[in-house]
């Protein structure tokens, strides 16, 4: 009976695993991504506070798209996540140790002991109450954090802590080559263990979850307990991102609990095309490189070449153009 369950769930799976991509070695990504990331920063010393935003950004993303894209579970609320990492990271340089690999540590954890305990409860739900939910969880804590003055700054924000230098050598200078360099090293470190779970069978198990849920937990799956798992992870990596952004800004404000956060980091996602990982990279960089240079030039009208782009997302998908892109290289199609 085991033997024709496991085989069962095999079967289960095959459809998912037919349709995904033949997966090149989990450390070719990461290693374009370390390769491109130091150029970037090699190539524009100016702009290292942009590089900065866009590795925390694409973190950020990157973890929405293990909700989004890998489980399928459509939220607006993932902000939360993001900006407990970021509280959590922030407090504790103001008030126990300004270490930054250990704030990153607190941040982590306080990012994945929210996704599992507030993921416990919502992922009961589905659908537009699983979505609603999220969005609730988000502007509790983001009322919370407005009463807590004392702790969090309130409107003002929390600010007051200076990082100590990282692997107590290298301080954060005012280029912000060390912050720069440093978020890009997490960024891929994360993104590798990202694409060691998605590929693996728990992550083909989500997948199938995704594509048919019902038919999934009809073959054995615990399906709760994989989405509480990849939930969990995924907070992990937002709070990641959120003390990453406290430590590197070495300030918090109550923009990262927002519902526009949690908006923006959904179009990034769109824009990339969701369930790919690579396709959060490339939607974060593209939406903060358009914000930062549409903004500069007229602030007041940037969202409408944002919404211009999304058109011509819904228009050709990201999968699409992918493809075309593939063949114009002369790739396989």
């Amino acid at each position: 009976m085991n033997t024709m369950a496991s085989n069962t769930s095999v079967l289960a799976v095959a459809p998912v695993l037919a349709a995904a991509p033949r997966c090149a070695p989990a450390w070719r990504a990461p290693a374009v991504l370390l390769l491109i990331g130091v150029a970037a920063c090699g190539l524009l010393p100016d702009q290292l506070g942009l590089m900065t935003r866009i590795f925390i950004t694409a973190l950020f993303v990157l973890s929405l798209d293990l909700v989004v894209g890998i489980a399928g579970l459509a939220t607006l609320g993932h902000a939360a996540l993001f900006g407990m990492g970021a509280y959590a990271a922030g407090i504790f340089a103001l008030q126990v140790y300004p270490d930054p690999l250990v704030g990153l540590a607190v941040g982590i954890a306080a990012g994945a002991g929210l996704a599992a305990l507030s993921g416990a409860f919502l992922l009961r739900f589905q659908g537009f109450t699983f979505l609603m939910l999220t969005i609730a969880i988000s502007q509790i804590l983001l009322s919370l954090a407005q009463k807590a003055r004392r702790w969090t700054g309130g409107d003002d924000g929390l600010s007051g802590f200076v990082m100590g230098p990282l692997l107590g050598r290298f301080e954060f200078d005012l280029e912000g080559r060390v912050a720069a360099l440093y978020a890009l090293a997490v960024l891929v470190v994360l993104f590798y263990v990202a694409r060691r779970v998605v590929d693996s069978p728990f992550g083909f198990a989500v997948r199938g979850i995704h594509e048919n849920r019902a038919r999934m937990a009809a073959l054995g799956t615990p399906v709760f307990a994989r989405l509480w798992m990849v939930y969990t992870a995924a907070g992990a990596l937002a709070g990641a991102a959120g003390a990453l952004s406290a430590q590197t800004n070495a300030v918090v404000g109550m923009d990262s609990l927002s519902f526009a956060l949690s908006a923006e980091a959904l179009v990034m996602l769109i824009l990339g095309g969701a369930g790919r990982l690579t396709g959060a990279l490339v939607g974060a960089t593209v939406f903060t490189i358009l914000h930062h240079t549409a903004a500069s030039i007229n602030p007041y009208h940037w969202l409408f070449v944002v919404g211009t782009l999304l058109m011509l997302v819904v228009l050709v998908s990201p999968a699409k153009a992918w493809a075309w892109l593939r063949r114009r290289a002369g790739g396989v199609r």
